[in-house]
C-alpha cells in the first residue's frame, strides 16, 4: 500500500483511492450536470452501475426515477416489451397496459446496462426513440414522449461488434457521446488493500465480528490476486472471510486465495519492468478502445513496436 494512502468518496456511493479510479470520478463530476448520453466500458464487477447512479444524483433529472434494466438479463422474446411496455391484449397473457422501462424513466434516468447484447432489431428501435424521443408501446399506434437522460453500460468490444456487423454504428455514437472506461481493479494502483480494509471494517460491523485485520500473509495475497471479478469479487470474499474467520486474524484460507503465493521473482527487476511494461499497454489500449495507431502514440512507440510488445507480453 502506498504510504498516506487512502479512501475517499468522490461520488456518493463509490469509494476510491487509486488516481486510476479518482480521474474517472472527477470526469463523470463535470459531465453530470449535462445531458449527454454517457457510455460506461469497463470489466465486470469495476462498478459501471455505481458510477450511473452517482451521476443521475449530479443530474437535473435526479428529482425523477433511476430506471435500470440488464439487456443481458432478459430473454430477447420479452426484451421489447420491457423496454418499451405493452397494451392490454398485445399478446397472450397482456391482461392490462403496462409502462416499460423507457416510459418509467420519464423526467429521469433510463440506464441500459449490458447495450452490447442488445438484439439487432431492438436497436433499430432504440435508435429511432433516440432520435424522436418518443415510444410506441407493442401493440399500439399512439406515439408517448419521454424526456429521459441515457446512461448505458457494457464489458463487450463494441468497436469489434461494429466491425462484425453485430452492434449499429449510428446507434453507438447516439449512446456514446461521453465514453468513460472504468478500469479494472488490478490497475488500480494500491486499491486493493484500501478497499479491502473499508470492506473489514464494515462488515466486522455489520455481522458484530471484532476482527484485529488481516495477517501479512493475506494482505500479500490479496495484492498478489488479479481479481478477475473485480470489486465485487473483493467485497464478497472479505465478507465471507469476516464470517468464517475462527482467529482474530484474517488468513489467506479465510479469503480463499491460499493458493495465490508471491513468485519469488516479484522482486527482480525483470519481472517488476515486466508487469509495469504489461500494466502500461492495457491502460494505454483500453483508453484508446483498441485502437492500435493511438494507443503507440500514447505510448511514444511505433505501431510495429507496440505489435512486438503485446506479442512479448501475450497482450491481445
Amino acid at each position: 500500500m502506498v504510504d498516506g494512502a487512502r479512501l475517499k468518496v468522490p461520488l456518493e456511493g463509490i469509494w476510491a483511492g487509486s488516481p486510476e479510479m479518482l480521474r474517472v470520478c472527477e470526469a463523470a463530476e463535470r459531465v453530470a450536470s449535462t445531458d449527454a448520453s454517457i457510455m460506461l466500458l469497463g470489466e465486470s464487477g469495476t462498478g459501471k452501475e455505481l458510477l450511473a447512479r452517482a451521476v443521475h444524483r449530479l443530474s437535473a433529472y435526479s428529482n425523477g426515477r433511476f430506471v435500470a434494466i440488464n439487456c443481458a438479463a432478459i430473454p430477447d422474446s420479452l426484451l421489447e416489451s420491457e423496454l418499451f411496455g405493452y397494451e392490454k391484449g398485445a399478446f397472450t397473457d397482456a391482461g392490462q397496459r403496462t409502462r416499460g422501462k423507457i416510459e418509467l424513466a420519464h423526467e429521469g434516468t433510463l440506464f441500459l446496462d449490458e447495450i452490447g447484447d442488445l438484439p439487432l432489431s431492438l436497436q433499430a428501435k432504440l435508435l429511432r426513440f433516440l432520435q424522436e424521443r418518443t415510444i410506441e408501446r407493442v401493440g399500439g399506434r399512439t406515439e408517448i414522449p419521454v424526456n429521459t437522460r441515457i446512461l448505458c453500460a457494457t464489458h463487450r468490444d463494441l468497436q469489434g461488434m461494429i466491425s462484425e456487423a453485430s452492434f449499429r454504428q449510428d446507434l453507438y455514437y447516439r449512446l456514446s457521446e461521453i465514453t468513460f472506461t472504468i478500469p479494472p481493479l488490478r490497475d488500480r494502483s494500491g486499491e486493493v488493500l484500501l478497499l479491502a480494509k473499508r470492506f473489514l471494517d464494515q462488515y466486522s460491523a455489520e455481522l458484530a465480528r471484532p476482527l484485529r485485520g488481516f495477517s501479512h500473509q493475506a494482505l500479500a495475497a490479496l495484492e498478489e490476486y488479479d481479481w478477475p471479478g473485480n470489486v465485487r469479487e473483493l467485497e464478497n470474499r472479505v465478507r465471507r472471510a469476516v464470517i468464517l474467520c475462527d482467529k482474530m486474524e484474517i488468513t489467506p484460507q479465510d479469503l480463499e486465495l491460499s493458493g495465490a503465493k508471491i513468485p519469488e521473482e516479484s522482486f527482480k527487476l525483470r519481472h517488476v519492468r515486466r508487469l509495469a511494461e504489461e500494466r502500461a499497454v492495457r491502460k494505454a489500449l483500453a483508453y484508446c478502445e483498441g485502437n492500435i495507431s493511438r494507443a503507440a502514440s500514447l505510448l511514444g512507440v511505433s505501431r510495429p513496436s507496440l505489435y512486438d510488445l503485446m506479442r512479448k507480453l501475450g497482450v491481445t
